[in-house]
């Protein structure tokens, strides 16, 4: 998952592929255009790999990092980092089909960057099916629709997080105390209802998406990463002083629960909006392939061995944000509100990439003096209504892994292979690689569907608890 995923107009096109009269560009052993394809322009205002190597880093750590120890706890300790790590490859591989696909289509159509939606939509135009060539432009609309479907849905999930750490913090402010190794049982003040938390917090975060520049939404980013960074680097120190016995613990946890693992793991992953314009960016985009494989490898550690060092130190007391479980003296209330203050401020960014696809339609229909006062109304009904879907499910744990199911792992693992067998059905494309695509959508369709399921099911049959006590570390 990712804590920016910015539309291609965000950023400015230096880069073109290199065109011949053949066809599509070479490609390398591993499946991307070989470095001959390219030819760059205004290098000077790109990004280094390092740079690169950051933002992408960045692009897929947030909430859903701090739910992989629940994760794994879903999946069993042993079947839970095998499947993390299989998911990880998986979605790595689908992240270079769709760098591939839009470097053919750069090549193609002599244009200088191609989005998803522009992928997605000439991948129909090259299907040999007539249907699918004049229904090309629902391949636009489709991504955008998971797009927004995505970004809503991480807002959602940040009402949440944010109204679960603010209510524990606030339960909890007579009992803290600067012990924060005291095994004794901590009991919580009442509090308000999860869903009064989420309400409050709603004008808050109205007045943050009325914010609409980036360089000032930068601003806002900067703190959120510093913040966030301090937080996780507590939240390891806490879990590394005091792993207990694990071998209570699962091997392999029930089949009814696999299904959660999916949704939140695939949460977490689906960081593949932000690889185009990373690469579209790039000093030299010739370096984006290692890149990718690196920075992926990275974030893909960190979450295997957050998720197995988390559910280890907590085991079955787990909750849905590691942040949770952490102990309620003022160190690591100040973690939580540090991470709380991140998350808040990172609400914008997310909110921007919906903002960006539905108010340009909307706004372009009314006459200009009303444009403003438009944009504010569609701005704060996109808020309430993120607003809503969080009070209509208050669980953190389900509400990660509702979103996880329903669009990540459209955007994520089903699409991308499916671009690849349009793209090159028409030129000649092996059997194998055919197979290989159908079987990572036919997966992630599995996951969609099941992870669906059982998301909504248990979000009817497990109520929200409002439980007034906290056991200490």
């Amino acid at each position: 998952m990712s804590t920016r995923r910015l539309r291609s107009e965000d950023y400015n096109d230096y880069s073109s592929t290199e065109a011949t009269p053949e066809g599509s560009p070479p490609e390398g052993a591993n499946g991307f255009a070989s470095p001959a394809s390219y030819q760059r322009f205004g290098e000077s205002y790109g990004t280094t790999w390092f740079q690169t190597l950051i933002h992408l880093v960045k692009g897929n750590i947030g909430t859903g990092l701090l739910g992989l120890p629940l994760a794994v706890k879903n999946a069993g300790i042993v079947l839970g980092p095998l499947s993390l790590l299989v998911m990880g490859i998986a979605a790595v591989h689908c992240m270079s089909l769709l760098v591939k696909c839009a470097h053919h289509f750069c090549h193609k159509y002599q244009r200088p960057f191609v989005d998803y939606g522009d992928a997605v939509m000439y991948g129909l135009e090259a299907t040999p099916s007539t249907w699918l060539r004049s229904h090309a432009i629902w391949g636009r609309y489709v991504v955008g629709f998971f797009l927004i479907l995505t970004q809503l849905g991480f807002c959602c999930v940040y009402f949440v997080f944010l109204a679960d750490n603010l209510k524990q913090v606030i339960s909890a402010a007579n009992s803290t105390t600067n012990d924060c190794y005291s095994n004794k049982t901590i009991e919580l003040a009442p509090a308000m209802d999860s869903r009064l938390f989420i309400l409050s917090l709603l004008p808050f975060l109205v007045l943050l998406v009325y914010i609409q520049n980036l360089k000032f939404l930068s601003i806002f980013s900067m703190v959120a990463n510093l913040v966030m960074l301090c937080s996780l680097v507590m939240i390891n120190w806490y879990i590394f002083t005091g792993i207990p016995d694990p071998s209570h613990l699962p091997l392999v946890a029930g089949w009814k629960t696999y299904p959660l693992f999916f949704g939140t793991a695939i949460f977490a992953f689906e960081g593949i909006g932000v690889v185009l314009p990373l690469e579209n960016k790039m000093k030299n985009p010739r370096q984006f392939p290692t890149i990718l494989y690196v920075g992926m490898a990275l974030v893909t550690v960190l979450y295997i061995s957050l998720g197995v060092l988390g559910y280890l130190r907590f085991g079955a007391d787990i909750q849905a944000s590691i942040t949770l479980n952490l102990p309620n003296c003022w160190l690591y209330q100040s973690v939580k509100l540090l991470y709380s203050i991140g998350i808040f401020f990172t609400f914008a960014l997310q909110f921007y990439v919906p903002a960006e696809i539905i108010l340009p339609v909307a706004i372009s229909q009314v006459p200009e003096r009303w444009a403003l006062w438009l944009n504010l109304l569609l701005r704060t009904c996109l808020v309430c209504v993120t607003c809503l879907l969080a009070i209509l499910i208050p669980r953190l744990d389900i509400v990660i892994s509702l979103v996880g199911s329903v669009s990540s792992s459209a955007l994520a693992l089903i699409i991308p292979p499916l671009l690849e067998i349009a793209t090159y059905s028409s030129e000649g494309i092996h059997p194998v690689t055919v197979a290989k695509d159908l079987l990572i959508s036919i997966l992630g369709f599995a996951g969609f569907v099941v992870g669906t399921y059982e998301s909504l099911w248990a979000l009817a049959t497990s109520p929200v608890s409002n439980a007034t006590h906290a056991s200490g570390p």
